[in-house]
């Protein structure tokens, strides 16, 4: 049986949104919503990996499935290594890592991303995309990503690939950063050093792509909001109030 869990990792400081974790989200917080659509994924189980005593006991609330990090981490892929560790997983299990700031993440994007993993014997992480098409891709906060034929992964970058520099018709894809990935492959990743690229470009999936892991992605057709600016929580107030 093909068996994976999510981890969901949550900081309490954030330099654009304070304390956005918590943030109220028509009666329920952000963390408490990412971890309800979560839950409807065919994830075995769910867990929040928190530096935050506070996201701590607020998720016991909600959720027992909480697990208190350093806060000395660098990245959220660094706290879901150490949740994982402190879970004593198998090698072999599969780990869905889901950013804990998309409140209307699709439980079944959860699912499409577990199951690259499975399904190719060539990926060593699965990941989704999705075509611009209303959003900016000159915006450098907008993930660009470059296919094979085969959809794996050949770049990552916050300019603009492929360069159209023959004004042909091209295809451009905004990579969505949900990953998974079995224990084996994460405790791997956390002990390389940052790449070249990674640092050039401030994205950490080209630390797997500089080392020969090979990511693969499915196209998914709608692109989940993200919580990062104010701008961003009046959005998702909206959307919710709308559809209220």
């Amino acid at each position: 049986m093909n068996e994976f869990i999510v981890i969901i990792p949550s900081r309490l400081s954030s330099t654009r949104l304070k304390e956005k974790a918590l943030l109220d989200l028509n009666g329920k917080s952000l963390i408490e919503r990412v971890y309800l659509r979560a839950i409807q994924s065919n994830a075995k189980e769910v867990f929040i990996a928190t530096d935050s005593k506070k996201i701590e006991d607020h998720v016991k609330n909600f959720s027992s499935n909480v697990i208190l990090t350093s806060d000395k981490h660098e990245s959220g892929t660094d706290r879901v290594h150490e949740c994982a560790a402190k879970l004593d997983i198998s090698d072999d299990m599969v780990i869905v890592n889901v950013q804990g700031d998309e409140p209307f993440i699709d439980p079944e994007t959860i699912n499409k991303t577990a199951d690259i993993v499975f399904t190719n014997n060539n990926a060593s992480v699965g990941s989704v995309c999705t075509l611009f098409i209303d959003n900016d891709f000159n915006d450098p906060n907008n993930v660009k990503v470059s296919l094979s034929n085969s959809n794996r992964a050949l770049y990552f970058s916050r300019n603009v690939i492929p360069n159209n520099f023959t004004n042909t018709k091209v295809k451009y894809f905004q990579h969505v950063g949900i990953y998974s990935y079995n224990y084996k492959t994460l405790s791997a990743f956390v002990s390389l050093p940052r790449s070249e690229n990674e640092v050039s470009e401030n994205l950490e999936q080209l630390r797997f792509l500089d080392n020969g892991y090979d990511i693969y992605l499915e196209e998914v057709e709608e692109l989940s909001i993200g919580i990062d600016t104010e701008t961003d929580y009046k959005k998702a107030l909206k959307i919710l109030n709308d559809n209220d």
